[in-house]
This record gives structure tokens, sequence and C-alpha cells, in this order.
């Protein structure tokens, strides 16, 4: 029935279009076409006007994509309630040898339109974003750099405005999925000032990368500390645009170690890669717990002001690996990732992290292009802060929930209507969200929020 459903949508929008010819095949895919652009599945919408193609005669690409969702929480939580959201995405690549002389160099820039806010910050009060593209609804500048290529394309050398989550702790296979643990992990997004160099802050940076062989990949990365800059208020509307560029606090560094391996020309051979990072902020974190003073911050005796310590440092690792393949096609089949990642348990919100998933790409009958998936995110609340809520309790004779962890169980389908669209519902089950925080609806703050069960549907479109 899906399969019956898919190929009469195909149909129906290629008829609207009058779009009688077929896609394009790979190599007719001209080159000012981007990757699993709509205009290889509908041929007739790829350049309408010629622009594009008269753009890419001076070295320059242009593109959009749309990603519009509407999910709800249909229990637990805060309460039931759904929203809708989307995001265009701009984008502009230029090769800067074509069109100004400048030998290995490329730019890039991209701007985002942002409209809805998501349901984590009004249903769930979770830690991991339910969505890869909730935000406060804006305009913004996010990415724009140069990069410049050396020794054969071996050196890379990236300048500019620069999202760390394009590049750093990324899991192949965990691409598939919506919630934006799997993108960003929770423990970068909520131990970094700002939530870090990720969607939707980038910040002044840059990154080298270095191809020591087919195999192995260095990476370093050296970012200004807090996209947004200190500040009480929600970091996105202390940078609402993307154009602070902030430069002078504390810097982030990470780097990344990946090391691929298997041989797609051998049918036996499966391939997989290993990562391993680390990272360092140069800035002051305050405990969780405990006052200058030494007391718990929760007594009424203590004098209020956190200890603080100077850095904060963290390390992960990644494994994506494929467990089978299609004959047909090397990339498809079954892989399935992990992610470990820990923090210092005194001057973060999270100190321990894991997830893990399986992708099934190419294998649904007569759908070579749909995929599905599983996957599972757990974030470990601080031993710290566990801490401190029990001795707010002990301090105010009371019983509030105290935080632990929070979990994350999602299962998703991504239906390819034509090349460049796809349809993907998804269901998420949240555990304990916020690491089991109270429910400010409950009076007597002795209930924390529920798990919830959240359901939506995506869809996205590349131009």
């Amino acid at each position: 029935m899906k399969q019956d459903f898919c190929n009469s949508a195909a149909a129906l929008l290629l008829a609207a279009f009058g779009a009688g010819a077929p896609a394009l095949a790979a190599d007719e895919k001209p080159e000012w076409l981007p990757e699993n652009s709509l205009g290889v599945g509908i041929p007739t919408l790829a350049d309408p006007t010629g622009v594009r193609q008269a753009l890419w005669l001076r070295g320059i690409k242009v593109g959009v994509n749309y990603t519009g969702e509407y999910q709800g929480v249909s229990s637990g939580g805060l309460g039931r309630g759904s929203r809708y959201g989307h995001r265009f995405d701009f984008y502009t690549d230029v090769d800067l040898e074509k069109a100004v002389g400048w030998t290995g160099a490329t730019f890039h820039a991209n701007i985002f339109q942002i409209t809805g806010t998501g349901i984590s910050r009004y249903y769930l009060a979770n830690l991991m974003a339910v969505s890869n593209i909730e935000a406060l609804p804006t305009t913004r500048l996010f990415e724009a750099w140069i990069e410049q290529k050396l020794m054969d394309g071996k050196l890379g050398i990236k300048f500019g405005q620069l999202a760390a989550d394009a590049e750093f702790a990324a899991s192949n296979y965990a691409g598939l999925f919506i919630n934006g643990t799997f993108g960003w992990p929770t423990i970068h997004a909520a131990n970094l000032p700002s939530g870090g160099p990720a969607y939707p802050l980038a910040t002044p940076g840059i990154r080298i990368s270095y191809a020591a062989n087919d195999n192995l990949t260095l990476l370093a990365g050296l970012f200004n500390g807090d996209p947004s800059g200190p500040g009480a208020t929600d970091p996105q509307i202390r940078n609402r645009y993307g154009l602070n560029f902030r430069v002078r606090d504390p810097a982030f560094a990470i780097g990344e170690v990946q090391y691929k391996y298997g041989d797609e020309k051998d049918p036996r051979s499966l391939s997989g890669s290993i990562k391993l990072g680390a990272w360092t902020h140069f800035g002051r974190f305050n405990d969780g717990r405990y006052g200058t003073d030494g007391l718990s911050l929760a007594d009424p005796l203590s004098n209020g002001t956190p200890a603080s310590y100077r850095g904060n440092y963290g390390f992960y690792g990644i494994i994506d690996q494929q467990v089978y393949r299609l004959a047909s096609d090397p990339t498809k089949g079954i892989g399935v990732f992990a992610r470990l990642g820990a923090s210092p348990s005194n001057r973060n919100l999270v100190d321990f992290y894991a997830d893990a998933g399986v992708n099934f790409s190419g294998l649904v009958p007569g759908r070579p292009d749909d995929s599905f998936g599983f996957a599972f995110g757990y974030a470990q609340i601080s031993p710290q802060i566990r801490g401190f809520d029990q001795d707010a309790n002990f301090f105010n004779a009371t019983l509030s929930p105290v935080r632990k962890s929070e979990a994350v169980f999602e299962a998703t389908y991504s239906a390819q209507i034509t090349p460049g669209w796809t349809i993907q519902p998804n269901f998420q089950y949240i555990f304990r969200p916020g690491g089991n925080v109270p429910d400010p609806t409950d009076p007597a703050g002795l209930r924390a929020v529920r798990n919830a069960v959240v359901i939506g549907v995506r869809s996205s479109i590349r131009y």
C-alpha cells in the first residue's frame, strides 16, 4: 500500500508540472544541478530560466532546500499539543578559481528562513529537541566561509563563520533521524555556552583537515567559544540574525581522527568508519552543586556564589558499520552506528552520553531509494546536579523529582516521492523529559514531566 501511494504521488507530481520526461540518469545530471535535486526527478524544473547554468559558467552554484514538518505530543509531556514549522535554506557555492582566478579556493554561504518554534519548547521541556530544525522564527545567516585546498587537495583550510556540527562528532548513519541529538549530541549542546557552534548558531572560526591517505583523515577546529555571547536570555534571541561575529569570547577547540575501511569493489567487503574526538573550552564553568564557601548552593547559609573552574573538556567516539550490503549498490543495505561521549561531572549538566541505531536503505521491494531505521539516545545528568536536587529537597523539606537522565527512542521511514522530494513519518518516545524535571503544571511540585509520545511527518525538498 505504501509503495502504491508513493508511486501514485510521484506520477501526479510529474503530471502537474508537465514533466513527461523520465528522471535524469546519474551521467546525465549537469554540473550546475545540485545532488539529489528536484530537477533530477522533474527535469523541466531544473533550470527553466537558464539562470543556474549562466551562473555556473561563472563558477557560481545556487540552490534552496525546504524542510517542513508537523509534529504533535499525543500523550505525556506538559500536555497534548502540536505545531507546524518549516525552514528554507538558501545557499550558494562559488568556485573561486573559475570566478576570480583564485586557485584551489571555494566560497560557501547559506541563509535560513525559519518559522514555527517546534514542540520541545512548549510541550516537553526536554533536552533532546525532537526536531533538528527546531529554532526560533527568524531569517539568519548561518555559515559563510572560504576553503583553500593545498597539497593536491589533501590539506584543506576553512575560515569564516562556521558550524562545528557540520563536520565534527557526526555519524553517517545517524543522518536519517529527526531528533536533534542524533546530529549535534546533547552532551555538547547542553554543556557548551549557547549550545556551541552548531545549528542554528554558527560563529567565527577556522577548520583544518588533512587527508593522510584514502583511509585516514585528521580534523581540527578553533572557534569563538560562545556564538551568542553571555546573557540571561535565549541565545537565539541574543544572536537573532547570525550577525554577531563574536571573536573575543574564550575559545572552543575540537579535534577528530577519522579512519575509514572497506572496499566497495569487493562484494564481500563491508565498509565502516571509526572516529575519535576530543574538545576543550577555555572559559570558566560553574560548579553545579557547591559554592565558593564549600556549602551546597541549596543551603540557606550558602553565599550563593558557585565555585568555578577554568576550562572544560570532553571526549567522544563514533563507529559506523555496514553489516549488510546490496549486490546492486554497495552504498545501500543495513548499517549501524554508535556514539559515546563523556565530560567532567562537576561543571556540566550532562556527564555521559550514548546513542546507537540501525539504518535500512534500499531494502523495500520496488522502493530502492527509501530508508527506514530505529535509534536510541541517552543523556545522563551529572551526579553534581543530582546532588543539588537532593540538597534542595533536604533544605526545603520537599519531595520534588531529582534529575537523573533523559532518553529518546525514534523510529522513522523516509519515502522518496521523486528524486529531490521525500516524505518522512516519524515516531519518538521521550523518557524523563528534561532529565526528570518537575512538571510546572503540578501545583505541589511532586510530579515530574511525564514520558511523552511524539508523532509527526516531515516533507523535504532539495532544489
